[in-house]
């Protein structure tokens, strides 16, 4: 058994170690509070916005301002992957390099593919086996819209230019402070709508002044919408992830502070009750 000093030492490091594992999650749940407000109020926005750009779309071929929906054979392919600076926040941002990894293995195995890392985590990781195009880890400095959208517009001209034939997005969604899911969303070329005829769907609309005109206004701001939702989602899950992390560290630390307080005090009443003995065994001796 440790000695009393050792086992002193120890549980005073474990408060410590408590005490700062504690500060962190409370930080956290007041970041994720302003985080989770702000992605909660962008979707139904985004959600729509998304809807309108395929709407108009897929009616509209490369020549009358539908560059960006232009479906190719898919030989070069860039992935915007989303992570955070800093770590202690559990498996947030190993899920998104696995699904990376993942998604690079089973979808894209014959096409070269590049990666655009925004937060230094992933970048720290994937470089050692993927070729990094860029990384952003500023975005987080001042996370606004005309930040992220300095990134979409480059993303967008590399697709235009043809330099990729495909981009998506790889991010954590939130859900929950508890709860982060993976996401692979694709970015360009604009998927076409799903189940159903373009005519039908426009026939919802009157444009005014003129379809081109709005799609050349509406693509570029949908798409820099999309990345900056893609972001915040981010933003709020690494938050809900640290705050998760830091709360069952301090659980661990609290249980281990108590185990080794129970320790302590069955090593100090021991030593207690040696002293007694010998002091009583010295006192026989005298008496004999």
């Amino acid at each position: 058994m440790a000695n009393l000093k050792e086992i002193r030492n120890r549980i005073t490091s474990i408060k410590s170690t408590m005490q700062i594992t504690s500060a962190m999650k409370m930080v956290s749940a007041a970041k994720l509070k302003k985080a989770q407000d702000a992605i909660i109020a962008m979707r139904p926005y985004s959600s729509k916005l998304t809807e309108l750009l395929q709407n108009l779309s897929a009616t509209l071929d490369s020549d009358t301002g539908g560059a960006y929906s232009e479906q190719r054979e898919v030989s070069k392919v860039l992935l915007v992957v989303v992570t955070s600076n800093r770590g202690l926040c559990g498996g947030f941002n190993s899920s998104i390099t696995k699904e990376t990894i993942k998604n690079i293995k089973f979808n894209y195995s014959e096409a070269t593919v590049d990666l655009f890392a925004i937060g230094k985590k992933g970048a720290d990781i994937l470089s050692k086996e993927y070729n990094l195009i860029e990384t952003r880890n500023d975005i987080y400095d001042d996370l606004s819209f005309d930040n992220v959208a300095a990134v979409a517009e480059k993303l967008m001209n590399l697709f235009a230019e043809g330099t990729y034939d495909k981009v998506e997005i790889i991010y954590n969604q939130f859900k929950n402070a508890a709860t982060q899911l993976p996401q692979v969303e694709q970015f360009l070329p604009i998927k076409p709508i799903e189940g159903g005829d373009a005519s039908a769907v426009n026939s919802d609309y009157i444009f005014e002044p003129s379809k081109v005109e709005i799609v050349e206004a509406l693509i570029p701001k949908s798409l820099k919408t999309q990345l900056y939702k893609a972001i915040r989602d981010s933003f709020a899950s690494e938050h809900g992830a640290r705050m998760t992390a830091m709360h069952k560290a301090t659980d661990n630390a609290q249980e281990l502070r108590d185990e080794l307080l129970l320790t302590y005090n069955k090593a100090r009443q021991a030593a207690i009750t040696n002293e007694i003995l010998e002091i009583v065994g010295g006192a026989e001796a005298l008496n004999n």
